[in-house]
C-alpha cells in the first residue's frame, strides 16, 4: 500500500494519500465523496484556489509593481463559487462574452474590476458593458471601434464620464504550445496586428467618450517558458507610453507527472514585472496579467466509475464520463494522468476510455493503473481549468456537480444536472 502525505505537482496542494491508501482532496476522501456525491463529480480544493490568488498578488508586489492587478480568466472555470472565492480575494475578472459578464457581476465583482474581451462582441453584449460601466473594455477590431461610437453616442455611457478602454495588439510572437492556443502569432483570430496597432490607437483616441488607458496582449495558454512574455512586452513598448500595460496570461501548469515542471507564481509574476520594468513601464504603472489555468487547473480532480473492463489489442478500461465532461483531450490532444483512487502506484497499461459513442473519446491514452476493476474509482487530476466550462450533454449525458472540499468538508457548489433540466427550455 502506497501512503504518504504529499502527491505530485499535478494534485491540489494538500492532497496525500490516507492510512487506508485512499486519495484524499482538501481532507475529504475521495471514495467516499463518489459514494456521497456520485461521479463523475468535479472535486475542488478551496484553499488550493484560495492560495493561487494570495501567491500571484503577493508575487507582484515582491516583485517591486505597487499597482499590480490579477485579473481571473474566467472561461477556465466560470463556476459562480469559484468566482466569488476570487472576487473576495481582491482579484478582477476577464469576460469573453455577456454571460460571462452576467456570471461575474452575480458573483459580487465589482463592475469596475471587470475586463470585457471577445473578438466579437455583439451590440448587446457591448451595450451591457457600457450600460454596467465595466472596468476595461478590450477593442479588438475597427468595427468594434464604429459600433462603441454609436452606442456612445446614442447615449449608453449616459453621464458617468468616458468609458475606459484598451486596444488589443498581436505582437507577433509565438509560444511553443499547441496551435490550437497560440494568439500571438501576426496571422491571429485576436487583436491588431502591430502594422495596423498604430492606426486604432489613433482611431480610439479620437472617439468622444472612450479613454484609452494602454494596450493589451496576450500570445498563448499553457506557455512553460518566459522568454515569450519578455519579448511581447518588448514589442508592445515600441507603440508608445500609456498608463495601462495589460500582459494577458498563459502560464502553464503541470498536467502529469512526467512533465516539465512550468515556472512559478512567483518567476513568471517577476519576469512580467521586469519585463514591463526594462520597456519603460515605472513601477506605479498599471500592470495587469490574466492567469486563468494556472490559477484553477492544479486546484481541482475529477472522479469517475470504472464501468468495464476488457482486452482487445490494448486494455480498455471506460468509465462514466469522457468527453462531456472533460473535452480538452479529444479537441487539441490535452495529456492528463489517472490513478485508481484508493490503489496508486499503477504498472497495467490501460486506455482510459469514456463513455460516448465516438472512437475518440479517450480520455488518457497511456494509462498506468492499478489492476483496474468495475466499480472502480478513477481519478484525474489537473482537471480545474476548461473542463467544467467545456461541459457538454452530449450523448444526453447529464453534466457533472462541482464539490467544494475543506479541512475535510465537502459542501455541492454546482449540483449535478438532470434529465429533466436538459428539457426544461423545450418548447411545445
Amino acid at each position: 500500500m502506497v501512503t504518504g502525505t504529499s502527491l505530485p505537482r499535478a494534485f491540489p496542494a494538500g492532497s496525500r494519500l490516507n492510512e487506508r491508501g485512499r486519495l484524499e482532496v482538501g481532507g475529504c476522501d475521495t471514495i467516499e465523496l463518489a459514494a456521497e456525491f456520485g461521479t463523475p463529480a468535479y472535486v475542488v480544493a478551496e484553499d488550493d484556489l484560495r492560495s493561487r490568488a494570495r501567491a500571484f498578488l503577493q508575487a507582484g508586489s515582491e516583485a517591486g509593481q505597487r499597482d499590480l492587478h490579477v485579473v481571473f480568466a474566467s472561461k477556465a472555470f466560470p463556476c459562480t463559487a469559484v468566482l466569488e472565492l476570487f472576487a473576495r480575494e481582491g482579484l478582477w475578472c476577464d469576460v469573453a462574452s455577456g454571460g460571462e459578464l452576467y456570471l461575474a457581476l452575480n458573483a459580487g465583482f465589482a463592475p469596475e474590476r471587470i475586463v470585457q474581451h471577445g473578438n466579437a462582441k455583439s451590440e448587446s453584449e457591448l451595450r451591457m458593458a457600457l450600460r454596467n460601466r465595466v472596468g476595461l473594455i478590450v477593442v479588438d477590431n475597427f468595427d468594434e471601434i464604429d459600433r462603441l461610437e454609436r452606442l456612445v453616442a446614442e447615449g449608453e455611457l449616459g453621464d458617468r464620464g468616458a468609458q475606459p478602454v484598451l486596444v488589443r495588439v498581436t505582437p507577433d510572437v509565438r509560444g511553443d504550445t499547441h496551435e490550437k492556443i497560440s494568439t500571438g502569432q501576426a496571422d491571429s483570430k485576436f487583436g491588431f496586428a502591430m502594422g495596423e496597432a498604430r492606426e486604432a490607437i489613433t482611431r480610439v483616441q479620437s472617439v468622444q467618450g472612450l479613454s484609452l488607458q494602454g494596450l493589451h496582449a496576450h500570445i498563448g495558454s499553457q506557455l512553460l517558458s518566459l522568454d515569450p512574455f519578455r519579448r511581447a512586452a518588448a514589442e508592445l513598448a515600441t507603440l508608445g507610453e500609456f498608463p495601462v500595460w495589460d500582459l494577458g496570461g498563459g502560464l502553464g501548469v503541470q498536467y502529469t507527472e512526467d512533465q516539465p515542471a512550468p515556472p512559478s507564481i512567483e518567476q513568471y509574476t517577476g519576469a512580467i514585472v521586469a519585463a514591463a520594468h526594462a520597456n519603460g513601464m515605472g513601477p506605479d504603472t498599471r500592470l495587469m496579467i490574466e492567469p486563468g489555468r494556472s490559477l484553477s487547473a492544479n486546484a481541482a480532480v475529477t472522479l469517475y466509475t470504472v464501468e468495464s473492463v476488457k482486452q482487445n489489442v490494448s486494455r480498455w478500461v471506460a468509465v462514466d464520463g469522457g468527453m462531456s465532461d472533460n473535452m480538452r483531450p479529444m479537441l487539441y490532444g490535452a495529456v492528463y494522468e489517472a490513478h485508481v483512487a484508493d490503489r496508486f502506484g499503477g504498472s497495467t497499461d490501460c486506455v482510459l476510455a469514456g463513455k460516448h459513442c465516438e472512437s475518440g473519446d479517450v480520455i488518457v491514452r497511456e494509462a498506468r493503473l492499478n489492476d483496474p476493476r468495475p466499480g472502480d474509482v478513477i481519478v484525474t487530476p489537473a482537471t480545474g481549468a476548461y473542463c467544467y466550462s467545456m461541459a457538454s450533454n452530449y450523448n444526453g449525458v447529464p453534466r457533472p456537480p462541482v464539490i467544494f472540499c475543506k479541512d475535510g468538508d465537502a459542501r455541492v457548489v454546482v449540483r449535478r444536472e438532470s434529465f429533466e433540466d436538459m428539457t426544461a427550455r423545450d418548447v411545445r
